[in-house]
């Protein structure tokens, strides 16, 4: 018999960026109602994850429960103090963000599989004086600068929330 038989089904530990990825991706195909519907859904992917890792992992996404179920807060749902927003998006850049550059007024955020919109997102909030607008894919936000000297600015500041300059 193949080794790998049966491999596919059994439970396997991702990445905590892949594994928020997945639930991103649940959640664009359908809400999911309560946690015990993600963690369902989590466990028939074959994903390895407690209750609490989830809880904490819908937290960091930013996403709140409504009747229809779990999505993503809106903006006005955004901590409304500037700090917060800044430690909010600390956080997020050293989860999530890959990689970093610059191309000549747009600065190139590379993430895990469907994170970028959530660091799109919380780029927004943070609303630095660097970023004129941002468009988030899957992997990739791609943040416009009103010019390139604060492009690299943006880059700077990035790589100093991470801890690299």
């Amino acid at each position: 018999m193949n080794k790998h038989a049966g491999s596919a089904l059994a439970p396997r530990p991702l990445t905590k960026a892949h594994r928020q990825g997945m639930i991103r991706a649940f959640l664009r195909r359908a809400p999911s109602r309560s946690q015990a519907e993600m963690l369902l859904r989590l466990r028939g992917a074959g994903v390895r994850v407690t209750q609490s890792t989830l809880s904490r992992d819908l937290r960091d996404l930013g996403l709140v429960k409504d009747p229809r179920g779990y999505r993503e807060a809106d903006r006005a749902d955004a901590a409304a103090d500037p700090e917060s927003r800044l430690r909010d998006l600390q956080r997020m850049v050293r989860a999530y963000l890959n990689e970093v550059s610059q191309a000549g007024t747009l600065v190139v955020l590379k993430t895990s599989p469907g994170l970028a919109h959530a660091l799109g997102v919380a780029l927004d909030r943070a609303a630095l004086p660097e970023i004129a607008g941002t468009v988030a894919g899957d992997d990739t936000v791609f943040a416009a600068a009103p010019d390139p000297s604060r492009a690299r600015a943006l880059v700077h500041r990035v790589r100093g929330l991470i801890g690299r300059r």
